[in-house]
């Protein structure tokens, strides 16, 4: 399993947009086969950076869900709202693995 980070540097005066952005992709990215993490906008401390993230099997299933992603009514559609609107400056992908599992059970006394 691998968990994809998305950066994304945003226009300060286009939060709203990018929360329309964020709230399509949770329908459309598990619809195509990804498992949604969630998307997080600014709230204290930065304006400008936000993050989205998601889990999926390995690269192989990623392309796969990349082109399902592409076909997808709402994803092509988010895709055009995000060209149009222009609310997002950068978008940086990092694909990482857990290193730390399996986690300790929390213990409480």
């Amino acid at each position: 399993m691998i968990t994809c980070f998305i950066r994304y540097e945003l226009d300060p005066y286009k939060i709203r947009q990018f929360e329309e952005y964020a709230r399509n992709w949770g329908e459309a990215i598990p619809r195509c086969g990804a498992d949604l993490i969630g998307y997080f906008a600014p709230h204290e401390g930065s304006a400008t950076t936000a993050y989205g993230v998601y889990a999926i099997e390995d690269l192989a299933a990623y392309e796969a869900y990349r082109a399902r992603l592409r076909d997808d009514p709402l994803g092509r559609e988010n895709y055009e709202f995000s060209q149009r609107e222009q609310f997002i400056q950068r978008e940086d992908r990092l694909f990482l693995r857990l290193a730390s599992a399996p986690h300790a059970p929390l213990v409480r006394p």
